[in-house]
């Protein structure tokens, strides 16, 4: 069943994605009273969008739920992770980039940390930085677009240490810096450094920066079969980008603990403790200025992955050794995920499909199958009345009024007690309820700040729905008053 197949035929464009754990009794005088659960993660606990809270407002007043505050940040597309009273944003203005600390209750700045950097976007995009924030009880990792991952104090900001990883490991020049959000895993900190030639994975004690191990790269990958006709067998040059734009995810699979990494190649998987390989799978496109982006989805003892570029999806089962996977189904057309990692509710999963913002579409896939159940580019109205004003809204005849661009584009959303929040491409801010029966948008608004190129994913704690732009970070009530 296809709800809505018409795009509005109007600009396109590129790329993006996004560091990951768990804070300490608040400082503030204003001390955390609503119930609900931290977002200190890219993604949330849960790694893939799915919130566990309940009890908020089910539907939205027209011009939006009720703004708490806005402050001013700069460029990048990192989203931003709160602990408890702290909300930390990764950001860059002029040739600095900010890891600064917000109240959440007011969004007056706790501390601000700086430093300098010389990233320069090769295609045009904004210089900030990429990956979120990871924030413990008492630290707060970040690991900047050109490859800087810092260890600061959560309470003050103060560093604790750093490392260069660009200048310690052979990093060839990416194409879009360094896009994937790292993880903490048994006191390491996992991060997708790409450096040549088996250092695509690294693991750092997460409290003293040393390495422990390195993972990944010339000895994953050359000799692979990779289904290409033009090369059957892959034979490593050396000057390859190991990495993508996919942060790794931990899970228990059969029982054994794994760090899952879909890197350029394809998925790899490793042993935590020593970066011993489990297995890997080539999962590449045949395009050479392509990325993975979307994470890996871990469902049981099955992984679900998805990118653009013509690549589409496989649904893998791991063998109960753990030693290899067996395909359930690979498509190169049903999901396309450039960025947005997609979200499994039920027998189903939900994710934004397309390469370009024309034409992309959210849909649902019946996992079992990767049938595509509907699919609907975000508007269900008519669209002989619209015509482009600008990059970000359209005319309507009818009304003679300016609206909100209406299409969600390669959205980015998150899934709350039932229904998705998802952030349209051009800022359009939309609460759904989706189900493999049916797809209804029940409210939408669209916040000034929040324009074009709103890639950032929404962020929900304790009832408070955080969003980022390229200026400024807005913070929202979704708190029930009746609850």
């Amino acid at each position: 069943m296809t709800i809505n197949q018409l795009p509005l035929t109007i600009l396109i464009l590129l790329t993006l994605t996004t560091i990951s754990c768990a804070a300490e009794p608040p400082k503030n005088p204003q001390a955390i009273n609503t119930s609900g659960e931290d977002w200190p993660v890219f993604l949330g606990p849960s790694g893939i969008g799915l919130s566990s809270e309940t009890g908020l407002i089910k539907e939205w007043p027209a011009a939006g739920p009720p703004q708490l505050w806005q402050a001013e940040v700069g460029t990048g597309y990192s989203a931003p992770s709160v602990r408890e009273n702290r909300v930390v944003c990764h950001h860059r203005i002029g040739d600095e980039e900010i890891v600064q600390c917000f109240d959440v209750t007011n969004g007056k700045t706790l501390w601000k940390h700086a430093n300098p950097s010389n990233f320069s976007d090769p295609y045009g995009y904004n210089n900030g930085p990429r990956c979120s924030p990871l924030l413990t009880e008492t630290l707060c990792y970040t690991f900047g677009a050109e490859g800087r991952l810092l260890c600061l104090n959560l309470e003050d900001g103060k560093l604790i240490w750093e490392r260069k990883t660009h200048e310690d490991f052979n990093v060839p020049t990416a194409f879009f810096g360094v896009g994937a959000t790292p993880i903490l895993e048994d006191g390491k900190l996992i991060v997708l450094v790409g450096g040549q030639p088996n250092s695509g994975v690294v693991a750092f004690d997460a409290q003293t920066g040393k390495t422990l191990w390195e993972s990944c790269g010339k000895n994953t990958w050359e000799g692979v079969a990779t289904g290409w006709r033009r090369q059957e067998n892959y034979e490593w040059t050396g000057e390859e980008m190991i990495v993508s734009y996919s942060s790794p995810i931990a899970a228990t699979i059969h029982g054994k603990r794994q760090i899952l990494c879909l890197l350029r190649h394809g998925l790899v998987s490793l042993d935590p403790a020593t970066g011993a390989e489990n297995f890997h799978y080539w999962f590449r496109a045949q395009v050479h200025e392509s990325v993975n982006a979307a994470r890996p989805v871990i469902i049981g003892n099955r992984i679900l992955l998805t990118a653009a570029y013509q690549t589409g999806a496989a649904y893998l089962e791991v063998t109960e050794d753990s030693k290899s996977v067996k395909e359930i189904w690979r498509d190169t057309e049903n999901l396309l995920c450039h960025w947005s990692t997609p979200i499994p509710v039920g027998k189903y999963i939900y994710g934004f499909s397309g390469r370009h913002e024309n034409g992309s579409t959210l849909r649902c896939l019946e996992l079992e199958t990767g049938k595509v159940v509907w699919e609907t580019t975000g508007w269900e109205g008519p669209l002989d009345h619209l015509s482009p004003a600008s990059s970000s809204s359209v005319k309507n005849s009818k009304t003679n009024t300016i609206d909100p661009w209406p299409y969600y584009g390669r959205g980015s959303k998150i899934w709350i007690d039932g229904q998705f929040i998802i952030i349209g491409e051009r800022g359009t801010v939309a609460l759904i309820e989706a189900t493999p029966d049916h797809f209804h948008e029940l409210n939408r608004f669209k916040p000034n700040q929040l324009n074009y190129p709103a890639w950032t994913a929404p962020v929900l704690s304790r009832g408070r729905l955080f969003l980022r732009s390229e200026t400024a970070l807005m913070c929202y009530d979704l708190r029930n008053p009746e609850q």
